[in-house]
This record gives structure tokens, C-alpha cells and sequence, in this order.
């Protein structure tokens, strides 16, 4: 039986669907109360979404403890401890001018990227292929409002597409750079889907005017407001890209 508050072990065995069925209701009540840690648990659980999905056939291959995930997080972890030591050794050897410079080159890189390329890669990763599981789904009483509350409880509303005929059907908590983020996929009767992605603004503090582009397939609606950046997204060329400029 695992103990409270529970082991970076006992979570790691959480993860990896490790834990018995008593353990598993036990911890995840416990989550429940404790949103931090449950952040960081579904912030691990992509990692290892991403991972499996990554390695695709060679999974059915024997096992390998090389490609243990609960491993290969462990040395994540150890490379980056080294990194910020080698980060913080490298803000103490150069000048405030070479300082400045290098973040304008950071600030020009990421002037750069196209906004909110992310939600579209999150949509066609979840809501185009379908490879992954949600971590959460609506049924019973429960609400993808109430889910999301758990960790963006300042943020807008989600938008309301139920006279369009879509409903929110499923979430999934994602990280960036600069924290967590969050997906919600909203589904019509003839299993057409769009998106809706919040994340926090990037380097600078970059908030987004209200805007629209599309790339690959995809169109994305895009604004800011209570501290975040969303979009909502979209095949292009179906009825529901119109719907979608709000």
C-alpha cells in the first residue's frame, strides 16, 4: 500500500500503471486535492504520451530497460540540473552588454515564430490523428469547465459552440516553455472537430492581438486576455472554419 503525501516512486508507478487498483483510487483522490502535484503527474504522463508515440513500432519489440520511462525522465532530470549549472556559470562570465544582446536575440527568434503553432501541431496530434488518450473526458456530472478551473481558474471561459452543434468532448493538459497548457477537443454529431487551446504568453510577456492563419490544412483564430493565449482551431475549407471568427 503506498503512503500520503505519495513518493516521486510511488507516482512514477502511477504513471506507468504500476500501482493496484486500491492504490490507484487511493492516490488519485489525493491528486484531487493537491492540483499542483496533479499538474506536474499529467505533465509527466504527456512525456511518456509523447514518448510511446515517438517510438511507435519499437515498443512491440522486447523490452528494453534502456526505454523505461520512469529511467528516462530520471536522466532528463540529471541533463537538466547540468544544463542550469552550465546556464548560471555562462550568466556569470559575460557582460551586462553581452547579456542585453543575447536576449534581443532571443526576443528576435521568437518574433519569428508564426503565433500559436502549437495549437495547431496539439490539434493535429490529438484531435486529427486521435494516437493519444485524454486525461480527462466528460461523462456523469462532471464538466470540461470544472476540469479546466482546476488549473486555469483566471482564465476565459470556454467558448460556447453548442448552437453550432459542437460540444466539448475531452481535454488534455500539455507544457511549454513557459507552463502548463491545455487542449480541449469539441465534437458534432457527424464527428467533425475543432479545438480550443490555451497556454501562457511566451518570452517578453507576448500577448496576441486578435488574429487568424492558416498553415498546413488548418486555420487558427487567435487572441488574449486574463493573462493567456488561445485559439481555436480548425480544418480549413469546412463550415466550421466560419464559425469559428467570433
Amino acid at each position: 500500500m503506498i503512503s500520503l503525501p505519495p513518493s516521486e516512486r510511488d507516482l512514477h508507478a502511477y504513471i506507468d500503471h504500476q500501482l493496484l487498483e486500491s492504490d490507484r483510487r487511493v492516490l488519485e483522490t489525493w491528486l484531487a486535492a493537491h492540483p499542483d502535484v496533479a499538474a506536474q503527474v499529467h505533465a509527466w504522463q504527456q512525456d511518456a504520451q509523447l514518448l510511446r508515440a515517438s517510438l511507435s513500432g519499437a515498443l512491440q519489440q522486447p523490452a528494453n530497460p534502456d526505454l523505461d520511462p520512469a529511467l528516462i525522465r530520471q536522466r532528463l532530470k540529471r541533463q537538466s540540473r547540468r544544463h542550469l549549472a552550465t546556464a548560471a556559470l555562462l550568466l556569470i562570465a559575460v557582460s551586462v552588454g553581452g547579456l542585453g544582446g543575447w536576449q534581443a536575440r532571443e526576443a528576435t527568434e521568437y518574433a519569428a515564430i508564426q503565433p500559436m503553432t502549437d495549437a495547431m501541431q496539439a490539434y493535429r496530434l490529438f484531435a486529427q490523428d486521435g494516437i493519444m488518450p485524454a486525461d480527462y473526458s466528460v461523462q456523469g456530472n462532471g464538466t470540461m469547465q470544472a476540469w479546466l478551473d482546476r488549473y486555469f481558474n483566471q482564465a476565459h471561459r470556454l467558448p460556447d459552440m453548442s448552437q453550432s452543434g459542437f460540444q466539448p468532448v475531452s481535454g488534455r493538459l500539455l507544457t511549454t516553455d513557459q507552463g502548463a497548457a491545455a487542449m480541449v477537443v469539441y465534437e458534432d454529431s457527424q464527428g467533425r472537430k475543432i479545438s480550443f487551446y490555451i497556454r501562457p504568453p511566451g518570452p517578453q510577456n507576448n500577448f496576441l492581438p486578435r488574429g487568424s492563419r492558416t498553415a498546413d490544412g488548418l486555420q487558427a483564430e487567435y487572441w488574449s486576455g486574463a493573462g493567456y493565449n488561445y485559439a481555436m482551431v480548425s480544418p480549413v475549407g469546412q463550415p466550421t472554419t466560419q464559425m469559428l471568427k467570433f
